[in-house]
């Protein structure tokens, strides 16, 4: 390669150098990113607010929320729902107005039509200037009226535009996630934003903490790194430690204990609850819309990419 081969533009291939300043200038080809640690949800924040809970709930998914956050959700998403309905219903009565209109409108023409090849059929000379169809005169109201034509300013009121279609609510669903194959929902319920799967309210569970140090304040735990530890172990809790609710009394304790003390004779240790296997809610760990619990730390972005 010459002295000038990189900065030559007149070649007709187009090299592997150049598409790479290209990428760096002009936004081609597809960019990696490694997330750093900040770019991770703490296992005790919100997956909706992602700040650390003051009255955390969870979801038989083991999915953390904020009490207040998650009623605001769903109270947001019934009136969506409540609002879509509405304007599928308006719309439904209009199309059945609208196919009432054009089946009179048929029948009218059928008997205009029988009333035409009538009148034809006479036996004595047609006067020219007489109106033998039956139909009046248009005014010229009406034919100013029909001169009038939509506003050309408002793109929704252009002669090519067309109503928008608007589907029957059959419940509001996240962004398509890797959730098990269901069939399509048939009631108007709201589905829980990290899950995909029905969300109510009955199904919530309170979730209550060990405070590490019960002397700090909330402002304090959250300049903290080690917040909560185990209810039964006191060990550390964090991202790295995998952790479960107990559904009786809402503590969290690590999985660790819950495979060598509590599976042994499955009782709550903090109530004495008598426990099943859906009464341990293993505890969804931090991650964010670019990486699931640590499993891929990596953001993709596809960008438009240039053929030789």
């Amino acid at each position: 390669m010459t002295r000038h081969g990189k900065n030559c533009t007149a070649g007709a291939v187009y090299t592997y150098h150049e598409k790479k300043k290209d990428t760096a200038a002009s936004g081609y080809g597809t960019q990696n990113v490694r997330l750093s640690r900040d770019a991770v949800k703490d296992f005790d924040c919100c997956c909706l607010s992602l700040q650390p809970c003051k009255d955390p709930v969870i979801t038989p998914e083991g999915y953390l929320y904020e009490k207040e956050a998650i009623l605001e959700y769903i109270l947001h998403q019934k009136k969506e729902i409540a609002r879509q309905m509405k304007a599928y219903e308006k719309q439904k009565k209009e199309k059945r107005t609208e196919l009432e209109e054009l089946s009179r409108a048929a029948e009218e023409a059928k008997v205009k039509g029988f009333l035409a090849k009538e009148l034809s059929i006479v036996s004595k000379p047609l006067n020219p200037f007489e109106n033998t169809s039956g139909d009046p005169q248009p005014s010229s109201s009406s034919s100013e009226e029909a001169k009038q034509l939509p506003s050309f300013w408002i793109p929704s009121l252009t002669p090519e535009a067309k109503a928008s279609v608007v589907q029957k609510p059959l419940g509001w669903a996240p962004a398509p996630r890797p959730t098990p194959a269901r069939s399509p929902p048939q009631d108007r319920c709201v589905y829980c934003p990290m899950s995909g799967r029905p969300l109510r309210l009955k199904d919530l569970t309170p979730v209550h903490f060990t405070l590490l140090d019960p002397a700090v304040g909330r402002v304090g735990l959250i300049n903290r790194q080690d917040r909560y530890v185990c209810a039964v172990t006191r060990d550390v809790l964090g991202n790295s430690v995998p952790c479960a609710v107990l559904r009786p009394s809402g503590a969290v304790v690590t999985l660790e204990c819950v495979e060598r003390l509590i599976k042994k004779d499955m009782v709550d240790p903090v109530n004495g609850a008598k426990l099943r296997e859906d009464d341990i809610i293993v505890l969804q760990r931090g991650g964010t819309g670019f990486a699931g619990s640590g499993v891929c730390l990596e953001a993709k972005k596809s960008r438009p990419v240039m053929q030789a």
